[in-house]
């Protein structure tokens, strides 16, 4: 099944961001080092500051990261590193442009920068751990956003200028990290590749990256992951164009047809007799902010009403009353986030929203 819907702004209100910690601009690369979302502050100007470990969407929760900061009142920004490699044996993504279209609706500052130091992994002969943005660059971006008066869409389309130069900086770092720490890496054949694409500008490096989201979300509306536990419905490829003239290429993880409701079922599971992980329900409510937001939802021309709804599904042992404070407290902001938002919840079958 393909969906396609649109976007012309973003309407949501999260009350389910941690309390973000505060540090002093000389305690940046410390802050890196402990926190996935924190607040840098500079000449008592502020920022809310997430940071990827991979240019990849699915994985170590980016989403996640990036909800924590959206509750802060001033400018929000994410680094994102053009591409990570982990050394043969681990894996290496690129970034994405539709990752900095989704960022640049959400109103998020995007830095994108490269990894410039590593360690050699203890587990795996040709693994590298334990990778650090190259500090220097990102302190010098964040002084220029303090003083940035455009919006976000507008420095991260001057960010995508920079891609190039952060693609070569890359390539040359690991180049460094390889010979340093006896590492191999990935071939560099096709990274040049990558890289040569972008430096043949932006436009070929947006189509490319939307090439290949493309290809991934026809994968993805294929498969089931291993850890979604999806009984009933099926999986949908989701085209998402924004104001911005931008595409977004996305999935549902299930959608149920009934008159003219579609149901937009984004799900998070677990093995274990309690909710899934505080960070898989945060990723999920970034897409409930794009699922909340839909406007001109089509199917083969027919036009349906978008109901968004989050799938929550546990162990089969799962008890709700047997749940701890914590989790239970969680529970009932989700519940009201849900309300505030206009999705819905569905807990092992029942909606609870």
């Amino acid at each position: 099944m393909n969906i396609s819907a649109k976007v012309t702004g973003i309407r949501y209100t999260p009350l389910l961001c941690k309390k973000l910690n505060v540090f002093d601009f000389e305690d940046l690369s410390k802050a890196l080092s402990e926190e996935g979302t924190f607040i840098i502050e500079i000449n008592k100007k502020q920022l809310a500051l997430s940071w990827w470990v991979s240019a990849k969407r699915t994985r170590s929760y980016p989403y996640a990261r990036v909800y924590d900061s959206l509750d802060f009142s001033g400018k929000k920004v994410t680094i994102i590193p053009i591409m990570k490699d982990e050394g043969k044996e681990g894996d290496r993504d690129f970034l994405q442009w539709d990752t900095i279209s989704l960022m640049s609706l959400l109103g998020i500052y995007v830095i994108i920068s490269y990894y410039k130091t590593a360690e050699r992994s203890l587990k795996y002969k040709n693994k590298i751990t334990n990778q650090r943005f190259d500090i220097d660059h990102i302190t010098s971006k964040i002084k220029d956003l303090l003083y940035y008066q455009s919006d976000a869409l507008h420095w991260n389309l001057k960010e995508i200028e920079n891609v190039a130069e952060m693609g070569k900086k890359s390539l040359e770092s690991y180049e460094r990290i390889s010979k340093t720490l006896g590492i191999e890496m990935h071939s560099r054949e096709y990274a040049e590749k990558r890289i040569k694409k972008i430096l043949e500008g932006k436009e070929i490096f947006m189509n490319l990256s939307r090439d290949l989201a493309h290809r991934a979300q026809i994968r993805e509306s294929m498969t089931i992951q291993p850890k979604e536990d999806i009984a009933t419905g099926i999986k949908a490829a989701l085209t998402i164009k924004n104001y911005l003239g931008g595409y977004y290429y996305f999935t549902s993880d299930e959608v149920k047809i009934q008159d003219n409701n579609i149901f937009l079922i984004e799900a998070k599971h677990t093995k274990k007799n309690k909710l899934p992980s505080v960070g898989d329900i945060k990723d999920g409510l970034l897409k409930m902010i794009l699922f909340t937001n839909l406007e001109d939802v089509k199917i083969d021309g027919n036009t349906y009403i978008p109901i968004p709804v989050l799938k929550l599904t546990t162990g089969k042992d799962f008890i709700f009353d047997e749940l701890n404070k914590q989790q239970k407290k969680l529970f009932e902001m989700l519940k009201e986030e849900a309300r505030l938002n206009g999705f819905k919840i569905l807990l092992n079958d029942k909606f609870i929203v």
